[in-house]
């Protein structure tokens, strides 16, 4: 019986090995990526790189995945997930939980959050929307952190307008005047409205306030333990945006591939989606996070009552990891 038992252990613990082993030569790495959000154009590169080869170059066979980014942040730190395309404020919040995350890429030169109203609403400046009842997708996120820093710039606190989360129906509830404005991605609805014949005016978050953009996250026993498998996902990532800044009308063939309904979407708005994309995938220094976003959002999380004391930066993020 004990002779039996022993050998059940040993043949328990043999499976577990197998199945924690890393790849061996010549596998792919698979990776899921989630981005927080739905199949849209806006992702055009993570397209273009599975779809090109720029991954599985690097070794990888990445897998693109829509869920939200609360709970991938969480993953992540619990090691779970090795990464995931998270706004800056969502790293911030999680090491203040003290999971270990870590920003290693920037996807975007600008935080991309803005909002958006008719132009007869006469919302010129971050001041006008006092009294103003605000569409937002929910009281979280990117979007909530965007709207807040436009308040703050305003001089005005959330006790001066009305919130109402609406999910992303924006456009909708701007159009049938159900709400006065609505939170945005500037390169997004903005640009539907303006196709559909109405003018809008836009208040862009980084007018007025650097924010840290959206970005790739991993936590710190992945740098540790793989530097090089985190080196190898920013470096062909890069390669997307890179390849889509370059080759535009190709990036948008491929991503009818991988976004329903793009085929019977208006083609001239969404390659207009694109363009705008494009102009916040340039920068300078690709993939670099900017440390002075970093202390503004730390800032705007403090005032806001997200965090009780300031969390220690030089942890949150880097730049190592860029090619």
């Amino acid at each position: 019986m004990k002779r039996s038992l022993t050998l059940s252990l040993l043949l328990l613990a043999v499976l577990l090995a197998v199945g924690c082993a890393p790849a061996q030569p010549g596998q792919l790495v698979k990776v899921s990526l989630p981005v927080g959000y739905i199949p849209n154009i806006q992702f055009a590169p993570l397209y273009v790189a599975v779809e090109k080869g720029y991954y599985k170059a690097q070794g990888l066979d990445v897998s693109i995945d829509y869920s939200m980014e609360s709970d991938n942040v969480a993953l992540v730190g619990a090691d779970k997930l090795k990464f995931a395309m998270v706004s800056g404020e969502q790293v911030l919040l999680g090491r203040a939980k003290e999971l270990p995350v870590v920003y290693v890429m920037a996807w975007y030169n600008q935080f991309p959050v803005g909002l958006t109203a008719l132009a007869d609403q006469n919302i010129a400046k971050p001041a006008d929307l006092k009294g103003k009842q605000i569409g937002i997708p929910g009281l979280y996120g990117a979007s909530y952190i965007g709207a807040r820093a436009l308040l703050m710039a305003g001089g005005l606190s959330e006790q001066d307008v009305q919130f109402d989360a609406i999910g992303y129906t924006q456009v909708e509830a701007i159009t049938t005047g159900r709400e006065n404005a609505a939170v945005v991605y500037i390169a997004n609805e903005p640009i539907q409205l303006a196709a559909a014949g109405k003018q809008v005016t836009t208040l862009r978050v980084s007018d007025y306030m650097s924010l840290v953009s959206n970005g790739i996250v991993t936590n710190e026993q992945t740098l540790k333990q793989n530097p090089e498998l985190v080196k190898k996902m920013v470096s062909a990532t890069l390669h997307g945006i890179n390849d889509t800044i370059a080759n535009p009308e190709e990036a948008y063939t491929i991503s009818l591939k991988y976004v329903e309904n793009l085929a019977k979407a208006d083609s001239a708005v969404q390659k207009q989606v694109l363009e705008a994309s494009i102009g916040m995938w340039k920068m300078p220094k690709p993939g670099y996070s900017d440390p002075q976003s970093w202390e503004n959002m730390q800032k705007v999380l403090l005032e806001m009552g997200l965090l009780k004391s300031p969390v220690d930066l030089s942890k949150a993020f880097s730049n190592n990891y860029l090619p």
